[in-house]
């Protein structure tokens, strides 16, 4: 659990500062179930330099509670996490300094937003939260108030933690909890899981990943590893003393997710990977009349695959939704054995190709447009598809027919705008498999939109 926090102050001598305002925002790693937001008595003038900056002043502070006030409140709502902000060192000595001025010693735990983003947006012109959070596309409003700013590193902190592929983040926090048998708040966090699609993590007593896997439906697919028989059941849920979730929305998403965290990690209780989840291609060439004709075989080394599938009948499937789709020849993407005109022919649905009636040239450019909305060969695209919440969606980036990455981005992002839409992507690697998986996701047609790139 995480209290991203934020701070404004009078300004003035080191440690002789007064808190003016605070916003603290408790965060599960998914979503904020609490909040606390005051303006605060420093019962001290501000300084002139702070009242510019912030826009408050002195008047609207003499109603406002004194710090003994909230102090309670501020206990409370930050106990068990871990204080997140932008410089914390700033905000925790601040706080440290308040509570010691009432007799109380505060001690957190803490992570810095700059340092964060130092590691894992190392290209950053600059890592100040203005200049960050304007590079990323999140939209911030109140600057230099307090609650504007906790919002802008909340949602900074989402960011680094979705592109935080080592889990490096969660690791270090499990690290610092009392470790033993899975204890009934252990469980309960089991149990508390969502039932929506994404990727759960079981960490053993060091924070390390021991499994990882993929579900449309993280809770039911956890519990069934808990409720598992055999050795290797066992095993594992004696290993296991933390579980995890990261949630995607998209499917596609999961799946590139899953593949290459498997790569990177290589958890000790899950299978080796296959190295090809496809067996069958579709391949292309032209017959002595200079028509396109389509074939389904296995895959091979030697010959260029045009589209992969998991079995010949997907293949088969797809031909004929796309011979419906594009008024193709039954007999010339091989679905078809007829000697002359194929059966649609004879129905009036195939303009004659089977039977050299229609020319090849205006034949053949069906065919290759059928082949271009379906494959990635030669294109720039972001790939648009469910979010992990309300008012979000997750963005898949190819450039050039080659797979970049993913990331997620708020309904009001402009992400035509290239350095903004790579900025907010978490880049992966490509690759044959990727490739292979994300066409497979297109001709589905699960994804939401497709935008073209120029």
């Amino acid at each position: 659990m995480y209290a991203i926090l934020d701070i404004e102050t009078t300004g003035g001598k080191y440690n002789e500062e007064g808190i003016t305002e605070i916003a603290i925002h408790k965060f599960n790693g998914h979503q904020v179930v609490d909040q606390f937001i005051s303006l605060v008595n420093p019962e001290k003038e501000i300084q002139p330099f702070v009242v510019n900056l912030t826009g408050i002043n002195n008047n609207m502070l003499r109603t406002a509670p004194k710090f003994h006030e909230v102090a309670k409140r501020i206990i409370e709502i930050t106990q068990d996490t871990v204080l997140v902000a932008h410089n914390a060192q700033f905000d925790y000595r601040i706080l440290r300094t308040e509570f010691r001025r009432l007799g109380y010693n505060f001690e957190r735990k803490t992570l810095c937003t700059v340092d964060l983003a130092k590691t894992l947006i190392p290209d950053a012109e600059s890592h100040s939260l203005g200049k960050l959070v304007r590079a990323l596309g999140i939209p911030v409003s109140d600057r230099h108030r307090a609650n504007g700013d906790a919002i802008a590193t909340l949602k900074l902190f989402k960011l680094l933690l979705s592109k935080d592929s080592d889990k490096t983040i969660i690791k270090s926090i499990i690290r610092t909890e009392t470790t033993g048998e899975l204890s009934q708040r252990q469980l309960d966090i089991v149990e508390a899981m969502p039932s929506e699609t994404g990727l759960y993590y079981l960490h053993n007593k060091d924070g390390n990943i021991i499994f990882l896997g993929k579900s449309s439906n993280i809770k039911k697919r956890v519990n069934q590893h808990f409720t598992k028989d055999g050795d290797r059941a066992r095993r594992l849920q004696k290993d296991t003393k933390r579980v995890s979730f990261e949630r995607t929305g998209s499917e596609l998403v999961a799946m590139l997710k899953e593949r290459e965290e498997l790569l990177r990690h290589r958890p000790v209780f899950n299978q080796p990977l296959r190295k090809n989840e496809f067996s069958h291609a579709l391949f292309q060439s032209n017959n002595e009349h200079g028509y396109i004709t389509f074939a389904i075989g296995k895959i091979e080394k030697s010959k260029s695959n045009l589209l992969c599938f998991s079995s010949a009948d997907a293949a088969e499937n797809f031909l004929r939704e796309i011979n419906d789709e594009f008024q193709l020849c039954l007999k010339l993407t091989g679905l078809s054995e007829a000697k002359q005109a194929c059966s649609r022919h004879i129905e009036g649905s195939c303009l004659g190709g089977c039977v050299n009636r229609e020319p090849a040239q205006s034949y053949n450019i069906r065919a290759q447009k059928a082949m271009a909305r379906y494959t990635l060969s030669n294109r720039s695209m972001v790939i648009v598809d469910k979010g992990r919440e309300l008012g979000e969606h997750s963005a898949i980036l190819i450039k050039n027919g080659i797979f970049q990455g993913l990331g997620f981005y708020d309904l009001n992002h402009q992400i035509n705008n290239i350095h903004i839409l790579e900025s907010i992507i978490t880049p992966m690697k490509a690759g044959q498999y990727p490739r292979e998986l994300i066409e497979d996701y297109i001709r589905k047609k699960k994804y939401l939109k497709i935008l073209e790139l120029q």
